[in-house]
């Protein structure tokens, strides 16, 4: 997650003050993993120093002074580039399961047990995105799908690998 480039479209689409941003973030996109107030504002020091964010105005806070955030067109220009560029496509190639299950094998450790392991953990995560699928808003329901998806691939990418375990074993060891 680009934690710049998402602060620099919610400013795109109105100008805020630092909490604010902080706020919607973690709304929308904070799931699990709130935005730090020290990195909201180090990200809007370094957006504004690059040009891309002016700070409109300066008032009395309870604590230190509020500022306002605008967009500048450098900014705006960097979203609407952001936003018409595609995701690398995932997963890569090379992976923390895929590493693990060939390091188990070439260590002669147990990887079946790993893979074992593992697919218990897929799948009660699975439980517990189904939940909030099932008793959160349209913006949970459409996060918790993606991240099902990604679990049933690996489910998936397990279950294949635990069938050709063997001719893995084979390959890795000399």
């Amino acid at each position: 997650m680009s934690v710049p480039l998402t602060l620099l479209g919610l400013l795109d689409r109105e100008p805020s003050h630092g909490y604010d941003l902080k706020r919607e973030y973690d709304t929308y996109f904070g799931r699990g993993k709130p935005l730090p107030f020290g990195q909201v504002y180090s990200t809007l020091s370094r957006l504004a120093r690059d040009g891309k964010v002016v700070i409109s105005e300066v008032g009395p806070g309870e604590g230190p002074d509020r500022k306002r955030y605008i967009i500048t067109d450098l900014g705006a220009t960097e979203v609407e580039q952001w936003l018409t560029q595609p995701v690398e496509p995932e997963p890569h190639l090379q992976t923390v399961l895929f590493a693990k299950v060939v390091l188990a094998l070439m260590l002669d450790r147990p990887a079946d047990e790993y893979l074992d392991t593992q697919r218990s953990a897929h799948l009660q995560r699975m439980r517990e995105l189904t939940d909030i699928k099932r008793t959160g808003n349209l913006v949970d329901a459409l996060l918790a799908d993606h991240g099902l998806y990604h679990l049933e691939a690996d489910l998936r990418w397990i279950e294949m690998t635990g069938a050709r375990l063997d001719a893995l074993r084979k390959a890795v060891r000399p």
